[in-house]
């Protein structure tokens, strides 16, 4: 759990800068998962891609322009996310990309990573991606067990799974997947050997979510009526910590809540977001932050795809929302993002976004019941106690 760490260590600690990314929103899948809250849309009549293409570039240039006024920023990350990236033609992901570095420089060792689903991946796709830029692929895989695979609605089967991994292993240097546990029925035992498996597909980086029941999907509403029930929070207490075993044992430690990593492989892009950096979103949906001189601003964009791509048309952006945050909302996020990290965060930082500290008496409390730890003379942390119960614990710290 990274009980070394220094908060002075942290992304940013010093100058508050945690990098700056590009977040790409392909609102498109083949078909909606059950469980999913994304804005996420099935189009069976075909979708116009180059014509998207067209309109994320565009969006693009708007947030360029109004970032031409601050300190050049220099791009570590790109990030495809969906919907389904991997049901993008490669043509329009290489026309997105070379359009990032027209209008910003880029880091030598940029991050560019695709969401993928096995149903949509081929070599030849693949190949197409790795082609146009893209050095990293994070893969839906979320189950190695057919019977949970059609229970989640996934359109593949656990020969898709594996055989995408095999191709995403020969195809990119980099490469992640993701598995959903703590399913109705799955017992303890069920889950060990399950992960054990895909701990030794695993390379760098695997994304480990339980379960959750979202408002709006239809598993919500065949949960409300009561055809199926999920593990309770002992028992998901104990998947949880099945799988922080296994993880530290085959080298990849828990660094954020639900993700784990090989020491320096962690998702570049995700860490901007944890650690409160900038990032500009485009897309159907997609949300931003972007520090301007005026302050700190949070955007959203429209997320109904033709909509949007109407609003691009139209103003050059397809924004919904382009909000001035206040210094609370700021530190607030800072505190919720960051303790889902392993590192923790920098208090002083927390202190000068806040413009007031955090209450030293609930910090011995918490401190005191095991919840978390100081990290050096400015560091705080949650312990491996306090991750299952994350919400409360950031509750009682931002009261």
């Amino acid at each position: 759990m990274l009980e070394g760490t220094h908060a002075a260590d942290l992304p940013g600690a010093e100058t508050g800068d945690a990098g700056f990314g590009i977040y790409v929103h392909w609102p498109f899948c083949a078909a909606k998962c059950p469980y999913c809250d994304f804005n996420s849309h099935v189009r069976h009549g075909g979708v116009d891609a180059m014509g998207f293409a067209d309109a994320l570039c565009t969006e693009l240039e708007f947030n360029a322009r109004r970032l031409s006024g601050t300190p050049r920023r220099t791009v570590r990350s790109i990030f495809f996310g969906g919907g389904t990236p991997s049901l993008m033609p490669p043509q329009a992901v290489e026309k997105v990309i070379a359009k990032v570095a027209d209008f910003w420089p880029v880091a030598d060792d940029l991050e560019i990573t695709l969401e993928a689903n096995p149903s949509s991946v081929d070599a030849g796709r693949f190949r197409g991606f790795r082609d146009a830029g893209v050095n990293r692929v994070s893969i839906g895989v979320q189950s190695l067990d057919d019977a949970k695979l059609k229970f989640l609605g996934r359109l593949h089967d656990r020969a898709d799974a594996l055989r995408a991994v095999e191709i995403a292993q020969a195809t990119f240097p980099r490469m992640s997947f993701d598995m959903i546990y703590a399913l109705p029925g799955q017992s303890v035992e069920d889950w060990r050997g399950e992960l054990a498996h895909a701990l030794s597909l695993a390379g760098e980086h695997m994304s480990l979510y339980q379960l959750t029941i979202e408002p709006g999907t239809a598993f919500a509403r065949l949960h409300d009526a009561g055809r199926f029930t999920v593990p309770d929070a002992d028992f998901a207490r104990d998947l949880y910590d099945v799988t922080q075993d296994l993880t530290a044992e085959a080298g990849l430690p828990v660094y954020e809540i639900s993700n784990h990593a090989r020491p320096g492989a962690e998702c570049r892009h995700n860490l901007v977001y944890w650690n409160n950096g900038d990032f500009v979103g485009v897309g159907p949906g997609a949300h931003g932050r972007l520090t301007l001189g005026s302050g700190r601003w949070a955007t959203a964009c429209e997320p109904m795809p033709e909509a949007w791509r109407r609003k691009v048309l139209a103003n050059g952006h397809g924004m919904s929302v382009d909000d001035l945050l206040a210094p609370e909302e700021i530190a607030d996020e800072y505190l919720v993002m960051g303790l889902r990290l392993a590192s923790g965060i920098d208090v002083e930082r927390y202190a000068a976004l806040a413009g007031r500290g955090l209450d030293s008496g609930r910090i011995s409390d918490l401190e005191e019941h095991g919840m978390i730890a100081r990290v050096g003379n400015r560091g705080l942390r949650v312990t491996p106690e306090g991750f299952p119960v994350l919400n409360a614990v950031v509750a009682d710290l931002a009261a």
